[in-house]
């Protein structure tokens, strides 16, 4: 008898030392799945806001203007374009 009570206090500790370990895991995972889903969220809205820019460009001549003045530096026909300059940044010792 004094036997079989102990096989099965060892068979207890075994699964609770199982459970406890199977609870980390799950907490980890929690873990991970609340950190992917914030990313997820992240990444949502970061197409978002590219989905609006494209429709934008494709609907609307003045976004398109307005890109091609600011990355590519372009103005329209008739428009003078002035370059002011800091005396300052042509001092090499400056």
């Amino acid at each position: 008898m004094r036997i079989i009570l102990v096989v099965l206090l060892v068979l207890l500790i075994a699964a609770q030392l199982r459970l406890w370990s199977e609870l980390s895991d799950v907490r980890d995972l929690r873990a991970q799945l609340e950190e992917q889903l914030e990313e997820n969220a992240r990444l949502q809205a970061r197409n978002d806001a590219l989905a609006a820019e494209v429709d934008d460009l494709r609907s609307g001549m003045a976004a398109l203007e307005e890109r091609a003045r600011s990355e590519l530096g372009l103005i329209q026909e008739g428009e003078e374009f002035f370059l002011i300059i800091n005396p300052n940044q042509l001092d090499p010792e400056g």
